[in-house]
């Protein structure tokens, strides 16, 4: 044992040796800051399992919805009555309940407000003028049965800007507790809210994209118990599951299309624009529902001062809506793996028609949906409705907001880009107010696949990838984390962070580090065991690293929680003993933060090739390695990374070229 011991150590003294026989370079680089074994800061229990999984303890909070509403066209004007029936899942006690009031951002008084920049040039405001909107509370009520009787019993809420406390006159009891709130309110709807809902002003009657309009429960859970983060715009939402029903009364000359199934066509549609909707519902191709010339002609709109639409969807997160007499509606039949079928819809003004604009919108909606139904996990809705709008793009469950404007590749874009979310965060339900990379930067990844899957390619990127172009951009100096909540990164981050460094941090891992089979195995199987659910970014973390197989820590730490740069550089060149015919030493040097696994390619003199590849832990213990390159003659020239695949910020030191004799 000694013996062989002493053999070991010295072999290993001798590759330290050379590994170490380098020029002296200043290197950032830790390898025990980048590759520590503390790198979760808890580990798995019988809520939230090592494996990434929900426990056989986990517990979630449901919120079933009922909800009746009013629109007034002229005023711009939403009445409504929601009944909250909420069940307290949780093994703990609740005294009160927190709701979102996320229409209280649009007025002067609120703290999102004023955190808009003098100019008023943000995306989250309400366009650049004053709006005093906002919720008007008519009354809060907790619903109880007395002998067959529902009673009624007013309670004053503790309303703080974007938040209302409601205490309760009864603890509500844990492990499902029920308990009914109803509020009765009203809101004027902002012409342009924070980009996520607004009123578009049409020669054909407004167009009204109605999204967080009724108050929400926020979610309570056991992470953080009540999740009450103020609404202030750039952070989206985080929200309990349930059934929601919901009654819109509409003016009689709108098509109202909305969040679930329509529940009574016959009632709101006339018998062409009924046979035509059933006809839909079983082509493969697009069918007219309301055309361009029925617009103009009240003729074809049931002849009522008022209509009621009627819809239901189940196991959702949340409810939006649209209307207008401005619509063009169309529609076709969605096909899903499982053999269902679902339908794809759209609605949008006359300005918005043809072949290269909203003409193929139902087209995109129904391809996109398809794709990711067959990718990743099915579409649980019975419709999918794309509404044109003053909104450049929102999404929320079976309906999506789009730019009124978009045409060919750029509606393709929003189209796909907004029905992506469904998968993200509509059925994976995670914390958007504060991660959200976890909706944003998984939908662009999905988004970058699904570009190339849509007819052949046609809207696919013609650019090649160059990572070390897009690094300059993502690392630069005024770059931050992707770990940063929305509401903390500047403005101009925002795309940055959450979009495109979280997808092009994925598509990284699954073609470069831990490959394709294995990252869509482990993908989809994070999505199925979260649908529906509410995960943390640890939760991804531990799900992925049991699919794949690898200890991932130093690729969550580097590129998720921190914003550190790469640059591996080559750094000196030598032939073993002096003889080319022994082969070649390369030093390659790893000169900043973040580390990543090493392509080397070579040619000798006479023009032979070849590609040497290292694992990501050749870093674990040094800034600066030693590669043995399998030659016989002199190299002519060396090239780190040559497909430009990982995200080095720095390309001068990546090749080497023999000097002249």
């Amino acid at each position: 044992m000694k013996k062989i011991f002493s053999v070991l150590f010295l072999s290993c003294f001798v590759l330290v040796s050379f590994a170490q026989d380098t020029k002296t370079v200043v290197s950032k680089y830790d390898p025990n800051e980048l590759f520590n074994p503390l790198f979760y800061k808890s580990y798995g229990n019988t809520i939230r399992t090592g494996m990434g999984e929900p426990g056989k303890d986990y517990w979630q909070n449901r919120a079933d919805y009922s909800i009746k509403a009013e629109l007034n066209d002229k005023t711009n004007e939403v009445k409504g009555s929601v009944v909250l029936s909420y069940t307290n899942n949780s093994p703990h006690q609740l005294d009160f309940l927190w709701f979102q009031l996320d229409q209280n951002l649009f007025n002067s008084n609120s703290r999102g407000f004023a955190k808009l920049p003098a100019t008023g040039n943000s995306r989250y405001g309400n366009a650049k003028t004053v709006f005093e909107g906002g919720y008007k509370l008519a009354s809060v009520k907790i619903l109880s049965t007395v002998a067959g009787k529902t009673i009624e019993t007013e309670v004053t809420p503790n309303v703080v800007e974007t938040r209302m406390r409601v205490d309760l006159p009864k603890t509500l009891a844990a492990n499902g507790g029920k308990i009914s709130v109803k509020v009765d309110y009203s809101y004027t709807v902002p012409d342009y809210g924070a980009d996520r809902t607004g009123v578009l002003a049409n020669p054909d009657g407004k167009i009204f994209a109605i999204a967080q309009w009724y108050p929400r429960v926020c979610v309570f859970d056991d992470i953080q118990g009540w999740n009450t983060l103020p609404y202030l715009g750039a952070s989206e939402f985080y929200l309990e599951y349930g059934n929601i029903d919901v009654s819109i009364t509409a003016p009689s000359s709108h098509v109202v299309v909305a969040s679930g199934e329509l529940l009574n066509p016959a009632e709101v549609l006339t018998k062409t624009q009924l046979d035509r909707y059933n006809k839909a519902k079983s082509s493969e191709t697009t069918v007219m529902i309301r055309s361009k010339e029925d617009v103009r002609d009240s003729s074809t709109r049931v002849q009522k001062p008022t209509l009621t639409w009627k819809f239901k969807i189940l196991n959702a997160r949340d409810f939006a809506w649209a209307s207008s007499s401005s619509f063009i509606w169309d529609a076709a039949r969605i096909n899903l793996p499982s053999g269902k079928k679902s339908l794809a819809q759209s609605v949008y003004p006359i300005s918005s028609d043809g072949k290269d604009a909203w003409g193929r919108a139902t087209e995109f909606t129904k391809g996109s949906i398809e794709n990711y139904s067959k990718r990743w996990f099915e579409f649980p809705y019975p419709a999918a409705s794309n509404v044109a709008s003053n909104i450049g793009g929102m999404e929320y469950p079976g309906i999506v907001f789009c730019s009124s404007r978009s045409k060919n590749a750029s509606l393709w874009g929003v189209t796909d880009h907004e029905f992506g979310h469904t998968w993200f965060p509509m059925i994976v339900g995670s914390n958007e107010r504060k991660y959200g990379w976890m909706d944003e930067g998984f939908n662009t990844f999905i988004n970058d696949i699904a570009e190339k899957d849509f007819n052949n390619g046609e809207f696919a990127s013609k650019r090649g990838s160059d990572a070390h172009a897009m690094s300059k951009f993502m690392f630069s100096d005024r770059s931050e984390s992707i770990m940063k909540t929305p509401d903390a990164l500047k403005e101009a981050n925002i795309g940055l962070s959450l979009y495109m460094k979280p997808g092009a941090a994925l598509t990284l891992l699954r073609e470069q580090i831990v490959g394709e089979k294995l990252f869509d195995a482990a993908f989809k199987k994070y999505i199925r065991d979260w649908a529906f659910k509410h995960p943390s970014p640890w939760d991804f973390f531990h799900s992925m690293e049991n699919g794949v197989g690898e200890d991932l820590g130093w690729f969550w730490k580097g590129m998720f929680l921190e914003n550190w740069r790469l640059d591996q550089g080559i750094s000196k060149v030598e032939y073993i003993s002096n003889n080319a015919s022994n082969g070649a030493l390369v030093t390659i040097d790893n000169m900043e933060k973040m580390a990543m696994p090493v392509i080397l390619a070579y040619e000798t003199k006479s023009g032979v090739k070849g590609t040497v590849r290292l694992p990501v832990e050749i870093w674990q213990n040094t800034s600066s390695f030693k590669v043995k390159i399998p030659v016989q003659e002199e190299l002519a020239s060396l090239s780190l990374d040559p497909g430009k695949v990982f995200p080095d910020f720095n390309s001068e030191n990546d090749t080497w070229t023999a000097p002249k004799q």
